[in-house]
């Protein structure tokens, strides 16, 4: 599988997730190898006009294949947006048309489009003809069980230049509840014929099979089933693709893995946001690695220097237990 002249190593994607799929997370996330990581999503307007949260949103880093993911309603803002993004390296831009959130509905963003295709075509319009990289887009079912439209939208979309599709197995009234529908995502699939993602409930390698099998979808995207566990998409590949099983890291080597994503995230955020962005990531490593109980311990720590001693302790001492 590939994204125009990009070819994939795996057809196993991460999806972009706010607040948690930032430059710290994605490398992570691709040391382990991932067909391609997606970061946050950008809003258009906000990061021409230098808004600090969403410029560090945009930074590309070092890290393979790597998609920058844009969110707006105005055509012009998007357009600048997609170049800057370019400018600055990014490989693959895609367009936000799935977020359900009522504070980015409510300003017409996101899966909101999802009820006015016409404006949705103007925003994808501008953008891919604003870069020469390619574009993809991510979006959902559609706006209620009673307009699922997504077929739609993709085949438009599809004539516009897009060269990927992502679509999230609910409707956007659905927000996360009940079960992603993957079957329903096959009306996409039949309607195109650029590559097309399933989405939604991807947690591990089975759920991974099924949502191909019900879907014909041509690949899969995870999201919080790597939270904590960084090495799923690699762990999802090995087991439908054949290629090689991740090392999974335990012990003095989780704590490792961990305390350099710390450190990095207070490097990049500096040290107050970055305390506080980090707290979410290191309560996921210790859910995954079944250790809950010390949760409340180490995201209370305020010492960066006590967090890491206590990170090294808690998984060493838990590996000699086992």
């Amino acid at each position: 599988m590939q994204i125009a002249s990009h070819p994939l190593a795996t057809p196993v994607l991460l999806a972009p997730m706010a607040g948690i799929t930032d430059l710290c997370f994605r490398r992570v996330v691709a040391g382990f190898g991932a067909g391609l990581v997606v970061s946050e999503m950008v809003a258009s307007e906000e990061v021409m006009r230098d808004h600090p949260e969403m410029k560090a949103r945009a930074e590309m880093g070092d890290h393979g294949l790597a998609s920058i993911q844009l969110i707006g309603r105005e055509p012009h803002w998007m357009a600048e947006a997609a170049r800057m993004v370019e400018a600055n390296g990014a490989q693959i831009i895609d367009i936000n048309m799935g977020c359900p959130a009522k504070r980015v509905t409510t300003g017409a963003c996101g899966s909101a489009l999802l009820k006015d295709l016409d404006q949705a075509m103007s925003l994808i319009e501008a953008v891919v003809g604003a870069v020469k990289v390619p574009v993809t887009l991510k979006t959902r079912l559609g706006w209620d069980d009673d307009s699922l439209n997504a077929h739609i939208l993709a085949k438009r979309a599809e004539g516009a230049g897009i060269q990927m599709i992502t679509i999230h197995g609910r409707t956007r009234c659905q927000f996360y509840k009940g079960r992603a529908d993957w079957a329903k995502i096959r009306a996409v699939k039949e309607a195109v014929s650029i590559p097309v993602i399933a989405n939604g409930d991807i947690t591990g390698a089975s759920e991974a099979r099924m949502a191909l099998e019900h879907s014909g979808a041509d690949g899969v995207m995870v999201g919080r089933g790597a939270q904590g566990a960084p090495w799923k998409l690699a762990e999802i590949a090995a087991a439908l693709y054949g290629q090689k099983p991740p090392r999974i890291p335990q012990g003095a080597d989780l704590a490792d893995l961990v305390i350099a994503h710390y450190e990095a995230m207070l490097a990049f955020y500096g040290l107050q946001l970055g305390l506080r962005c980090a707290r979410k990531h290191l309560g996921w490593y210790l859910e995954a690695a079944g250790l809950p109980h010390h949760r409340d311990e180490v995201l209370t720590l305020t010492d960066p220097a006590e967090v890491i001693t206590r990170l090294s302790e808690i998984f060493t001492e838990e590996a000699r237990a086992a």
